[in-house]
């Protein structure tokens, strides 16, 4: 169920605002909800042993070609994911310039949720199987991880991102790599962690090995407030002043705010274009600038 009272669906989503407040993990539900369509779509199976055709059939059954893919807005919309909605009055981009923000004043916002303990926004999701799927092509033509990721980090930082809007996200850059990863790792073994692909082919049909789980792919860095944007030079104080309203947040949730792993994280994801931006994470912030208590 949402925790708050519902927002219009829409394309942004703000992971910042009501952070104190508890949500269920969906974990089991979102791993669920991805088995079940990799299992429709080999059971639909016509295609022979086609890599690309399987990698595009898996893409129409949970992402789309519209604002909002398909697992996504079930995300949003489904009872058995609990949810965290923040409206624009409310959120990070009150205060920014209609242009940075535009996204948000048009479309509204997705509500945040957990998973594998992790909270982000439903954005994210789209990210993953729509831009991952993009992501995984280039990798297929070119053979190489950071310059498959150029066009990720191009549409950040072009139409879609920091040439006009201001801001650019570094969780929208992993998540779109890990989707990549699991479109990769649909026949390919050791591509996720270990682990054997998730298909083999067997008689020209996709045979299910293993099932798919978001704790591979989701880690802390979809998460806009532990791996923050980078802003503008113009919207870097309106940010930081948005984000002192957490002050009273973060003193009683403190570790909803903190990443003590971040180093590494970067370390994995810096070949993908994933920016350095720890002077905007949201611990560095309050903790520099929150009103100290006051005895008694």
């Amino acid at each position: 169920m949402s925790l708050l009272s519902p927002c219009a669906h829409g394309y942004e989503t703000d992971p910042y605002t009501n952070r104190h407040l508890d949500v269920a993990d969906s974990l089991a539900a979102m791993d669920a909800k991805v088995n079940e369509a990799l299992d429709e779509v080999a059971a639909s199976w016509r295609g022979g042993e086609d890599e690309w055709a399987l990698v595009m059939a898996v893409y129409r059954k949970v992402g789309g070609v519209h604002w909002v893919d398909k697992l996504e807005r079930w995300a949003m919309e489904s009872p058995d994911v609990e949810k965290i909605d923040v409206s624009r009055a409310e959120s990070m981009v009150a205060e920014f310039p209609p242009l940075a923000g535009r996204v948000a004043f048009i479309f509204g916002f997705g509500p945040t949720i957990r998973v594998g303990g992790v909270y982000f926004g439903t954005d994210k999701i789209g990210h993953f199987f729509s831009q991952g799927r993009k992501f995984y092509g280039r990798y297929r033509r070119h053979g190489d991880e950071a310059r498959a990721a150029k066009r990720s980090v191009l549409t950040e930082r072009g139409l879609f991102g920091r040439l006009s809007t201001g801001v650019y996200s570094n969780a929208d850059i992993v998540a779109n790599y890990e989707g990549h990863r699991f479109y990769h790792g649909l026949l390919h073994d050791g591509v996720v962690a270990d682990k054997s692909a998730l298909f083999r082919w067997e008689d020209g049909k996709p045979v299910r090995q293993r099932r798919f789980t978001w704790a591979d792919h989701v880690n802390p860095f979809w998460d806009e407030l532990l791996n923050p944007n980078a802003y503008g030079a113009g919207l870097v104080p309106v940010a930081k002043k948005r984000m002192l309203r957490l002050c009273d947040d973060f003193r009683r949730r403190p570790d909803r705010y903190r990443l003590p792993n971040a180093e590494a994280l970067f370390e994995r994801y810096r070949h993908i274009g994933v920016v350095d931006t720890s002077d905007m994470r949201a611990e560095a912030v309050l903790e520099k600038h929150c009103p100290k208590p006051t005895d008694g």
